[in-house]
């Protein structure tokens, strides 16, 4: 286990460290509402080898290594095993939310959308390494309710070939939708909008 500080400090991370984090073990004083990340299988990244902050700006890249046997090549599609690009889009929005919460953000991440998304190339059962980079155009911490935004930029790349390009992944990080006590029935154990308030 590392120390929060230790956590908002960092500029790269391990596959055990990813693992520790989406199980919510990484950090042993996190803030009250902590980022956790998806649990394998939907976790899409085995390392963070770069994370760099610059004021409202900044850089993340991860990296996943294929595995022939990775889950959704036994069903996206039989006889034609492919990586379904919506993945790809989500290990991006993955890396937005590790960012945000990097910066000291606390709360839940959720995936708040993109502008335009180009599939070019494919991942298949054979490919090595895909890698994800991102270039982190505006992060904003929204005090008033306590919630943090990031959008950016990404470029997917399988084996240093370029095959995906997402415009402005945005990503928002919020307090209050936890749904910790899975699967009894409590205050957030139904969708919807996430403010109510309007």
């Amino acid at each position: 286990m590392i120390r929060y500080s230790e956590f908002v400090a960092r500029e790269r991370f391990s596959q055990e460290e990813l693992l520790a984090l989406s199980q919510g073990l990484l950090v042993e004083d996190p803030p009250a509402e902590f980022i956790r990340l998806p649990a394998p299988p939907m976790l899409m990244l085995d390392r963070v080898t770069e994370l760099t902050r610059n004021g409202p700006r900044g850089r993340i890249v991860g990296e996943k290594d294929v595995r022939m046997d990775d889950w959704f090549f036994h069903c996206h599609f039989r006889g034609d095993p492919v990586q379904p690009g919506c993945l790809g889009v989500d290990a991006v929005w993955q890396l937005v939310g590790l960012y945000i919460a990097a910066n000291g953000a606390p709360g839940s991440g959720r995936a708040l959308g993109c502008k335009e998304v180009e599939f070019a190339g494919q991942i298949r059962p054979f490919n090595r390494v895909v890698r994800y980079e991102i270039e982190i155009r505006r992060f904003s911490r929204l005090e008033a309710s306590g919630s943090a935004v990031a959008i950016g930029s990404a470029r997917v790349l399988v084996d240093e070939e370029l095959i995906y390009t997402i415009r402005d992944a945005k990503v928002g990080m919020f307090l209050g939708i936890a749904y910790p006590d899975y699967p009894r029935r409590s205050a957030n154990s139904v969708g919807g909008i996430l403010d109510r308030s309007g």
